[in-house]
């Protein structure tokens, strides 16, 4: 991932309504949840969550589907991946075994149901 795109993504998820959205749609990884329900659950007026799903949708974190009259919005698990590595790429000067712990804790997190996008 380039640096632009990964400050745009972590620009997108700097803001409480965004954030929380961005982490109820990766519990309900893969299949997402429409607008309304996303809005519904963040007590959040609808225009206003569109605006904050658009700006996530535009930093790549999001894709959005028209189901009939619902907008279902989905997290780009690949976006997210491409975010999390970019991030570690260098970590750890390439000392691994400093790097396991932060791996268990990923992968703790991904095996408690409810916990990850599995």
């Amino acid at each position: 991932m380039k640096q632009d795109l990964a400050i745009d993504a972590f620009a997108a998820l700097a803001q409480p309504t965004r954030l929380e959205a961005f982490r109820l749609l990766v519990r309900h990884a893969p299949d997402g949840l429409p607008a309304g329900e996303i809005a519904r659950r963040l007590d959040v007026p609808h225009n206003t969550l569109s605006t904050h799903l658009a700006t996530l949708a535009r930093a790549g974190l999001l894709s959005v589907e028209r189901n009939s009259r619902s907008m279902i919005y989905r997290v780009e698990l690949t976006a997210v991946r491409q975010l999390v590595l970019f991030l570690l790429q260098d970590c750890c000067n390439g000392k691994p075994e400093l790097c396991a712990p932060l791996i268990d804790d990923i992968t703790n997190a991904c095996s408690t149901p409810g916990a990850c996008c599995g």
